[in-house]
Order: C-alpha cells, then sequence, then structure tokens
C-alpha cells in the first residue's frame, strides 16, 4: 500500500525536546549560580512564578505584541518584582539561562525510536518550531536530533511564528513537498494543530498530557505516544 505522506514536519519542544524537564534543569543551575536562594527565594516558587510570565509573553510574542527584547527582560523582570528580588540584572539572567539552556538534553520518551523508524521508512523530515534561532539549533546538535532533520525552520528566522500560515508556507516551499503529501506533528493544539490544518495541511496530535480536545477534523489524529506514530506512518 502506498504511503499517504512523504514529508513530515516535527514540532521541537515539548514533542521531541523535552522542554518541561530541560527548562527546569537549566533554571535550576541558572538560580544556583546567581545564588538567589539567599535573597530568601524558594527555587520552586521561582520557577512557577518565572513559568507563568513567561507562558503570557510568548503569547504576546506569538501575537506581535512584544519583542524579543522586551520578552526576555520581562520575563525575569515580572518574576523579580513578584518576589521583591533586588540586585539582580534580568537580561543578565536570561543570557545565563540561555546559555544552560542548550546543555541539557532530555527527550521525550520514545523520541529517537520514532525517528530511526521514519528514517527507515524513508520519510523526508523536517522540524518547525518556534524559538530563538541560536538556541534550537544547540539544543538539536547537543541532543543529537540535528542529524535527523534535512532543514530546520525556526520562527525567528522566518519572522512569523506558529500559528502565522507563513511560516509553514515557507516550510513546504523550501522541502519542495506537496501540502496533500505532508503531515505536522507537535504538542499544541492552538500553535501546531491549528497553524497546519488552518493552513491546509494534515496534522498528528500528539497528546501527551490527555487534555480534552475540540471536536476532531477528519485531517487530524491524535496519539498520546510517540510510538503511536508508527501506526499511522
Amino acid at each position: 500500500m502506498r504511503k499517504k505522506y512523504t514529508h513530515l514536519f516535527f514540532d521541537l519542544d515539548n514533542t521531541l525536546w523535552d522542554f518541561k524537564t530541560n527548562s527546569k534543569c537549566a533554571m535550576q543551575e541558572t538560580f544556583n549560580i546567581l545564588q538567589l536562594d539567599k535573597k530568601g527565594v524558594a527555587f520552586d516558587a521561582f520557577f512557577d512564578i518565572y513559568s507563568r510570565h513567561n507562558t503570557n509573553l510568548w503569547t504576546a510574542y506569538r501575537k506581535k505584541e512584544v519583542s524579543k527584547k522586551e520578552l526576555t527582560r520581562q520575563r525575569f523582570q515580572l518574576t523579580f518584582d513578584s518576589l521583591a528580588i533586588n540586585g539582580v540584572d534580568a537580561l543578565a539572567m536570561n543570557e545565563l539561562y540561555l546559555y544552560e539552556m542548550p546543555k541539557q538534553s532530555h527527550l521525550i520518551e520514545g523520541a529517537k525510536e520514532i525517528l530511526d523508524y521514519a528514517k527507515s521508512k524513508v520519510y523526508r523530515l523536517f522540524i518547525i518550531t518556534n524559538g530563538f534561532k541560536e538556541v534550537q539549533h544547540a539544543k538539536l546538535k547537543r541532543s543529537g536530533l540535528d542529524t535527523y532533520f534535512e532543514k530546520v525552520f525556526i520562527s525567528e528566522e522566518i519572522k512569523m511564528p506558529k500559528p502565522g500560515r507563513e511560516i509553514f508556507e515557507h516550510a513546504i516551499k523550501s522541502a519542495n513537498a506537496k501540502k496533500k503529501s505532508s503531515v505536522m506533528i507537535g504538542d499544541d493544539w492552538d500553535v501546531d494543530i491549528c497553524g497546519a490544518t488552518n493552513f491546509g495541511i494534515d496534522a498528528i496530535y500528539y497528546n501527551h498530557l490527555k487534555q480534552p480536545v475540540p471536536e476532531l477534523k477528519n485531517t487530524v489524529q491524535v496519539i498520546h505516544s510517540l510510538s503511536g506514530l508508527s501506526s499511522i506512518l
């Protein structure tokens, strides 16, 4: 039976690269280097408040309501303000955090196994990811994921984050792919799945958290583990 897809487009963070684990490890190291515990702050409280501000700012960034520089400064400055932390430079902490982030290499369970499987089936593999170019490239290299992908499409380089159609259009054209033979695989319903289907390509929702999902279009399939891809591809 002829396979339906030829080109697989993967999200990176929390789909292949374990952002949740890696970001916390990187923040713990940054927190320790700056000795923030001496300011009477517990790491878990710091990380929880930072994560909320970071999520809100990334939403604003995708809508082009804040710049990269504003995002990277405010996510720490707002955390400092919330916890009454003084004497720490927000941009300096951000720089240190981004230096520590790519050193982390935890992957989502089954990531390399499913990529090996896809390679063995002669699929062409690509990444479409939001994020900062220097960090995303370093993550891929450090974790060993870079060897699997022909091209990596990063929102900062394309000048348009997911779910904007421009990044999907750029990726499809650059990969010399056909829409009907392409599929997007990602963990974020709004960013990955709606972004892809609104552009006109199929999507596979990696719903590892088993979140309730809206009524599915016939162009969307759901998996709860990466191993589930093998029954689709």
